[in-house]
């Protein structure tokens, strides 16, 4: 039997995607990541025969997203912000949100040796990222879950990302200390909002992650409290939101720290998607 080319197999792999409901666009996605080649690449090699073992491995990671299972997690990482990160189903799935997060908070961030903590740091996407766009900043990464720290280490120490680690709930393991800057992507979604959601986010990501009580704005609430403690007078504080979420996670800020500057900022599709608190020296 003769071997099929690289075109044939992404064919009937976009087929066997659109049959299962996946986007038949991954099939892509597979061939260039799981060859490691850029687009020109997969182009030249149209014509060409996998080696068998290439072909095992691009079926077998169809298979699993055929069944539901995000790509990102069948190929071990993700891309973030220009760099590769491990995931596992201990960690969230960076997305491109996040990175306006990021960028918003290297926009406005101008101290030079600025002292920041990544609250729930997951796969270390941010914390990492921030390291390693501002090499000066002290950075420190903190999760509930240890298994979600084993793998944002993993990522530094493969990024060359020289960061300091604890573990524990919100702010905890950083008890007596101040930072210029707090960023977090807590859990934002509401148990309410599960019919409308992915089903692989739901059969796949970290529930911890992904779900909070009190329409999904307990995290917030949470940190309104205590960002005072853990902030020098005038520090910052960013945050991914749900993009409904606006006027109440401000709301809540505006409340605990009336003095305090809240923006909401909207995402590249014009969503509510991140707030900052700035602190003065009033509160």
């Amino acid at each position: 039997m003769a071997k099929q080319t690289v075109l044939a197999i992404l064919q009937a792999a976009k087929q066997q995607l659109q049959m299962a409901g996946q986007d038949p666009e991954l099939a892509q996605y597979l061939m260039l990541e799981g060859n490691q080649w850029r687009f020109t690449e997969l182009v030249q090699h149209y014509r060409e025969a996998l080696s068998p073992t290439q072909t095992q491995a691009f079926q077998a990671q169809l298979a699993r997203v055929c069944a539901g299972e995000p790509a990102q997690y069948v190929l071990g990482y993700a891309p973030f912000y220009g760099r590769e990160f491990q995931v596992t189903p201990a960690t969230l799935i960076p997305r491109p949100e996040t990175e306006e997060l990021v960028e918003w908070v290297l926009q406005v961030v101008q101290q030079p040796t600025a002292k920041v903590i990544d609250v729930g740091t997951g796969s270390g996407a941010i914390a990492v990222t921030l390291k390693k766009e501002r090499p000066t900043w002290l950075v420190t990464a903190t999760d509930i879950s240890d298994a979600a720290i084993a793998v944002a280490q993993k990522n530094a120490q493969r990024l060359t990302a020289q960061l300091t680690w604890a573990t524990g709930d919100l702010l905890a393991p950083v008890t007596g200390q101040r930072f210029d800057v707090i960023v977090s992507n807590p859990p934002y979604i509401d148990r309410t909002e599960m019919p409308e959601m992915d089903t692989s986010v739901k059969r796949y990501e970290p529930e911890q992650a992904l779900y909070a009580a009190d329409h999904g704005l307990a995290f917030y609430q949470r940190f309104a409290q205590v960002l005072t403690t853990y902030l020098v007078p005038t520090g910052d504080f960013f945050a991914e939101i749900g993009y409904h979420q606006g006027a109440a996670v401000k709301q809540i800020f505006k409340q605990a720290l009336p003095d305090a500057q809240v923006t909401v900022k909207s995402d590249i599709n014009g969503h509510d998607r991140m707030i900052h608190v700035h602190l003065t020296s009033k509160g």
